[in-house]
C-alpha cells in the first residue's frame, strides 16, 4: 500500500522534473509575497494577542499559569497558522488544480475527467475553495471558542492538531478530485472511508507546512502526492450514492 510519507517523497521530487517544473514556480512565487506579508504582520501583533489571552484566564487558575500560557501560545500559534494556510490556499488553487492534473497524466497516463478549458477552471477552483472555507470556517470557530473556555481548552491544542491534519487531507487531496468531477460531500465520504491513510497524509503536509520557507518548495509536492493517493486509495471508492460497499484497501 502507498503510504502518504512515500506518496510526499515521490510527488516532491516529481514536480521537479522535467516537463512539470515549469508548473510549480507561479504558486510559489504567489505563496512568497503571502508568507512574506503575514510573517511581518504576526511579529508585530503577537505579543499584544498572547498578553490579551492571558488576560482572560480568572484569577482562580493562577496557579495553573506555568501550564496554560504554553498552550495559548500553541492555540495562537496554531490559529495563525491556519490563517496563513487558507489565504495561500485560496490564492493558489487555479495553479495547484493546474499541476495536480498534469501531474495525473505523468503518473497514470490518464486524463482527468475533467473537460473544462483553463480560464473556466480557474474560476472554478476559486470557487471550490469557497466551498472549502465555508466548511472549515465554522469549524474552526468552534475550535476557537473552545479555546477561550477555561479547563476546556486544555484539550484544545489536540483537538486543533486533529482538525489541521483533517484540513491539510481536504485542501490537498480536493485538487486531483476536483479534476475527475468528485463533489465535495462525495470527497469528504471518500476521505472518511480512509480515514488512516487521510489522516497521515493531511498530518505530514501540515509538517511541511511548518517548515519556514522550504514549505514553499516542498507543497507542491504535497499536489503531487495528493494525485498519487487519489489514484491509490480514492478512485477505486466510486461515486457517492452507488451503494457499493468500500473495496478494501490494497
Amino acid at each position: 500500500m502507498l503510504d502518504a510519507f512515500t506518496a510526499l517523497s515521490r510527488g516532491t521530487r516529481l514536480v521537479y522534473t522535467r516537463g512539470l517544473r515549469r508548473y510549480v514556480f507561479l504558486p510559489i512565487l504567489a505563496n512568497l509575497l503571502v508568507y512574506g506579508s503575514m510573517l511581518a504582520y504576526v511579529l508585530g501583533n503577537f505579543g499584544g494577542w498572547l498578553d490579551g489571552w492571558m488576560a482572560m484566564v480568572p484569577g482562580w487558575l493562577d496557579w495553573l499559569s506555568w501550564l496554560i500560557w504554553p498552550l495559548f501560545v500553541i492555540s495562537l500559534v496554531l490559529i495563525v497558522f491556519f490563517t496563513f494556510t487558507l489565504v495561500t490556499h485560496l490564492i493558489a488553487a487555479p495553479f495547484y488544480g493546474f499541476l495536480a492534473e498534469k501531474v495525473e497524466i505523468e503518473v497514470t497516463g490518464r486524463t482527468p475527467l475533467d473537460d473544462r478549458g483553463l480560464a473556466r477552471t480557474a474560476i472554478d477552483a476559486l470557487g471550490r475553495e469557497l466551498v472549502k472555507l465555508s466548511y472549515i470556517l465554522p469549524r474552526m470557530a468552534i475550535l476557537f471558542v473552545i479555546s477561550w473556555i477555561p479547563v476546556i481548552n486544555l484539550i484544545a491544542p489536540l483537538l486543533w492538531a486533529a482538525f489541521t491534519a483533517w484540513t491539510m487531507a481536504i485542501t490537498y487531496l480536493d485538487y486531483p478530485m476536483d479534476n475527475n468531477k468528485v463533489s465535495f460531500a462525495d470527497m469528504r465520504r471518500r476521505l472518511a472511508a480512509r480515514r488512516w491513510p487521510t489522516l497521515t497524509y493531511g498530518g505530514w503536509v501540515t509538517l511541511i507546512t511548518w517548515v519556514p520557507l522550504a514549505n514553499l518548495f516542498l507543497l507542491p509536492g504535497a499536489v503531487a502526492a495528493a494525485v498519487l493517493m487519489w489514484d491509490r486509495h480514492y478512485r477505486e471508492l466510486g461515486p457517492l450514492g452507488n451503494g457499493a460497499a468500500p473495496p478494501r484497501p490494497r
